[in-house]
């Protein structure tokens, strides 16, 4: 018996570099159409990674193309199911951790 190959996509730094930007900018984007921000930037880009899995997960369950590939020839991103699954995955976290967007701002009293 032979071991069949293994292989493994190369991550290098500009790879990461745009990873991050583009889970950034997704992310950000979701929470602004979605209206619920908590957090700063380290939120905008959990939502963009979480989104990114979740909207692949629904794009391949539901059989559906890709639409807007963004890639090089070893990564991959899909900018509108990283953009439905970042929506969705706001959207929840609104309605279970609740409030508003701008809940900050009434609180503060001005004398």
């Amino acid at each position: 018996m032979t071991t069949p190959q293994v292989t493994i996509p190369s991550f290098t730094i500009p790879t990461i570099l745009v990873t991050l930007i583009i889970a950034t900018l997704v992310g950000a984007l979701a929470q602004l159409v979605v209206g619920y921000t908590r957090g700063g930037c380290l939120t905008s880009v959990l939502i963009g990674f979480i989104g990114a899995l979740l909207g692949n997960f629904i794009a391949s369950w539901l059989g559906m193309p890709n639409i807007l590939v963004i890639g090089g020839p070893d990564w991959r991103i899909d900018l509108v199911w990283t953009f439905i699954g970042a929506a969705i995955f706001t959207a929840l976290l609104a309605l279970i951790l609740g409030g508003s967007r701008y809940r900050g701002f009434y609180r503060r009293r001005y004398l």
